[in-house]
């Protein structure tokens, strides 16, 4: 007879499983659901590692330059190097939408943990507790903290609510076919002018024999022979957006 302890019991899933991927989705105030891509280590090292060599550049510029003026110029050097340090990618960051040079390169930029753009204060707690993240050597605090935090954060984005990450192309119009506008032989409605639209711009990604049969659908409507469907349907969407679209 089955005991209690030898019943079998139902798998339980637990709540605070982590996730499948590496997205982190955000609500906004108005109820719009913004899906970011926190980017790992690598990218954030290999940005960093292109401003350092900037920075290193201008340094060595500046340098050579203050040489001239002897020790004042030293002096001079050591203050414009520290703003350098401590400025560099805080206006970058704030100025430039969260992109410094490096970051720019490798398609990333900084946000706050809601998608907005990083500020003043944000900016300055994540890298003046850079000091921190470099302990004990050679960022292995920052580095330990990137690998263990789900969206990559090292210690000073956990301070700063900051978030790096990959910055998304906008999206591009695929071009329509070029072939002569025409006039639809009928008033059409909005969703059928979209339809129009998605058939020109999506059949590049499409085999001859589906274009065909989808043109062939919308044969008779238009009052044209099935096999010159598709010229008719390309035409009418370059009328909708005009001869100069490309």
């Amino acid at each position: 007879m089955p005991t209690a302890l030898s019943s079998p019991r139902p798998a339980v899933r637990s709540p605070q499983a982590p996730p499948l991927d590496t997205c982190y989705r955000v609500e906004t105030p108005e109820g719009i659901d913004l899906v970011l891509r926190p980017a790992g280590l690598l990218p954030r090292a290999l940005a960093y590692s292109i401003d350092l060599l900037i920075r290193g550049a201008i340094l060595l510029l500046m340098f050579i330059v203050l040489a001239v003026l002897g020790q004042f110029g030293f002096g001079l050097g050591l203050i414009l190097m520290f703003l350098l340090n401590w400025w560099y990618m805080v206006l970058f960051e704030v100025l430039n939408q969260g992109r410094s040079p490096g970051k720019q390169v490798m398609g990333l930029r900084v946000v706050h943990d809601d998608g907005t753009p990083i500020g003043w204060a944000a900016s300055l707690i994540r890298n003046l507790l850079r000091f921190v993240d470099i302990l004990p050597l050679g960022y292995m605090l920052g580095i330990l903290s990137c690998l263990l935090h789900p969206a990559f954060k090292r210690l000073g984005d956990i301070a700063a609510g900051s978030l790096v990450i990959y910055r998304d192309e906008k999206p591009v119009r695929p071009a329509l076919p070029d072939v002569p506008p025409e006039q639809a032989p009928f008033p059409l409605t909005l969703a059928e002018q979209r339809a129009m639209l998605s058939f020109a711009e999506r059949q590049g990604t499409l085999s001859a024999a589906r274009r065909t049969e989808l043109a062939s659908i919308l044969a008779i409507p238009l009052d044209a022979p099935p096999e010159q469907a598709e010229a008719h349907i390309n035409g009418i969407a370059r009328g909708l957006l005009g001869p100069a679209s490309t």
